[in-house]
């Protein structure tokens, strides 16, 4: 990413710069300790744990804390398939594609500046969905995965991963006239969105009964069935994106402000926008081909880590945002198993349903401001 130059910058917003120089340096990353921050994060972090313990306590075959821990640590084998090949590779890939979802938001909101900006308006989720109808409404249940194909190996998440990262470069494309407008890319974003939703639709007409059930599983946002092979690819990329985000917070921190600022700091506004658009691009489609279109998760959770990481925040933490995610899906998942007696939800019903609430709740301070 393009690093600051302060000797570029006007008096006043070396002055500014200044003021805000990171304590910590590793390397060529400088990162700004804040107390109220860490403290945050390491709370997200134990809330997690918490999850993860009642994720693989609660389901049909209940196991006690003391049983989960010594399949953990090895000395008991009783629950073995239970626990690390059904619930764990679930709650696992969950926490991922929570964690990468809430991160793509986290820097798409701060570069369009826009706090109901999220991949899911730039087609990732919708591109996603299409490309995976698509697959399994005309190659049948196994049909072209499982025909000796190239896609026979990859499967369903990389058709998902195709998907995604077809519409993003798609609304890309069309918003970028004479540079990357983040209002112009949200409009065309929910355009090409529009578009994919309703070819998903039409698709699901067009397929077998039983191959547009299970379209409609995955459409719906779930973890059902999830194995160790879909945590792989979502876990390397979070271990590869993750770091570069965090290693851009300053340029993500001058592109929260305007277009002026941006420029007075020394940042190429152009090709730091057009960089980390990738980058989010990225994220949410890798979380996206692991879980599906887990709804809102892009939306709310950077924004509750915006008011969690406290006053003087002019953006959402990645980070925070990341753990944020990882919490609410599988805090959502635990709901979608255990909520309905033999029923099992899609965790994006849940997520849905929690983040429209919250988009209603953002609605409705904004338009209490705007009166004010």
């Amino acid at each position: 990413m393009t690093p600051l130059a302060p000797e570029r910058a006007s008096p006043q917003v070396r002055d500014r710069l200044r003021r805000s120089r990171p304590a910590l340096r590793l390397g060529p990353v400088a990162l700004r300790l804040r107390p109220r921050l860490i403290a945050v994060c390491l709370a997200v972090l134990a809330a997690l744990a918490v999850l993860l313990a009642l994720n693989l306590s609660l389901g049909r075959t209940p196991l006690s804390p003391a049983q989960v821990w010594a399949h953990v640590i090895g000395t008991d084998y009783e629950h073995y398939f239970t626990v690390w090949r059904v619930r764990m590779p679930r709650v696992v890939v969950g926490m991922l594609a929570g964690a990468a979802l809430a991160a793509a938001g986290a820097v798409t909101q701060t570069i369009m500046r826009n706090p109901l900006a999220s991949p899911d308006l730039l087609g990732v989720t919708h591109g996603a969905s299409a490309g995976v109808v698509a697959v399994l409404a005309f190659g049948g249940s196994y049909g072209i995965l499982s025909g000796g194909g190239p896609l026979s190996s990859l499967g369903v998440p990389a058709v998902a991963l195709a998907g995604g990262l077809g519409a993003g470069v798609l609304c890309y494309t069309l918003a970028r006239r004479g540079g990357v407008d983040g209002y112009r890319l949200l409009l065309v974003g929910v355009g090409v969105s529009t578009i994919l939703m309703n070819l998903t639709l039409w698709l699901l007409t067009l397929g077998e009964v039983t191959d547009t059930g299970r379209a409609m599983v995955w459409v719906a946002g779930s973890l059902s069935m999830r194995t160790w092979e879909h945590a792989a690819p979502v876990a390397l990329a979070l271990a590869l994106l993750l770091p570069l985000a965090l290693a851009s917070s300053r340029t993500l921190d001058a592109l929260a402000h305007d277009d002026d600022v941006v420029r007075g700091l020394g940042v190429d506004l152009e090709r730091a926008r057009t960089a980390l658009l990738v980058l989010a691009v990225l994220l949410a489609a890798f979380g996206t081909s692991a879980a599906g279109p887990v709804l809102f998760v892009s939306l709310a959770c950077p924004q509750i880590a915006l008011r969690l990481a406290g006053p003087g925040t002019s953006r959402p933490p990645v980070l925070l945002s990341a753990l944020v995610g990882a919490a609410l899906v599988s805090g959502a998942d635990l709901l979608a198993r255990t909520a309905l007696d033999n029923i099992q939800l899609p965790v994006g019903v849940v997520t849905g349903c929690l983040g429209a609430l919250y988009l209603i709740h953002l609605l409705v301070r904004a338009n209490r401001r705007t009166r004010a």
